[in-house]
């Protein structure tokens, strides 16, 4: 019983906590708040480039820019990462640390090619002249794509730092929490991704 009521001597009636409620729980509800107001954001991102994708200014449109070979890669990396995340999470149920951590490591690795190729992506745009000031459509593209690559930045950042806590203290209670609220993180972003290959590259590639 996660509360009781207590007298003595004719005392006012306290009321306590014994610890018996469920901080997993109310911490995997608060994340999946939060992961909800990060749908919003990227709502109002897919919405943004939706009306200004066509907005060139007189420059260069998706189908004169985007190497679909490089972002069929770039996509790879990223679906293989959250393969790789999903065997970390057995390894977890296993109650195998070697196991995570591997699976973790190899996650990170992907996750890391993806960016290095999204990074070498806005490079060659800029250099091209093609960078988020030259139009409205390069501006919705740069911050919806650059949104998303930040999100997978943080993403690698907490892996890591978990890779760092799983090592030193095991798969405690508290580590199995923040790996379930990485994955649900990291599946996300996947899901967004899906988005912007098909809305973005995809479509973008054909007009």
């Amino acid at each position: 019983m996660s509360s009781s009521t207590t007298t003595a001597d004719n005392a006012t009636p306290v009321f306590y906590d014994d610890g018996a409620h469920h901080p997993q729980q109310g911490t995997l509800f608060g994340f999946w708040m939060y992961l909800m107001s990060d749908c919003l954001i990227f709502a109002i991102l897919f919405a943004t480039y939706a009306v200004l994708g066509r907005s060139y200014a007189a420059g260069p449109s998706g189908a004169d820019l985007f190497e679909l070979p490089k972002v069929a890669l770039n996509t790879a990396f990223l679906l293989l990462s959250s393969i790789t995340y999903g065997f970390a999470m057995i390894q977890m149920l296993n109650g195998k640390k070697a196991g995570v951590l591997v699976w973790l490591a190899i996650t990170g690795v992907f996750g890391l090619a993806f960016l290095t190729v999204e990074l070498n992506e806005f490079a060659h745009l800029i250099s091209e002249g093609a960078g988020p000031w030259r139009s409205a459509f390069l501006s919705s593209f740069f911050t919806l794509v650059g949104t998303h690559g930040l999100h997978v930045t943080f993403g690698t950042v907490w892996l890591v730092t978990l890779m760092v806590q799983v090592g030193r203290l095991g798969l405690t209670r508290e580590n199995k929490r923040r790996l379930i609220c990485l994955s649900m993180f990291w599946h996300f972003l996947d899901l967004v991704w899906i988005g912007v290959f098909t809305i973005v590259y995809l479509m973008g590639s054909m007009r």
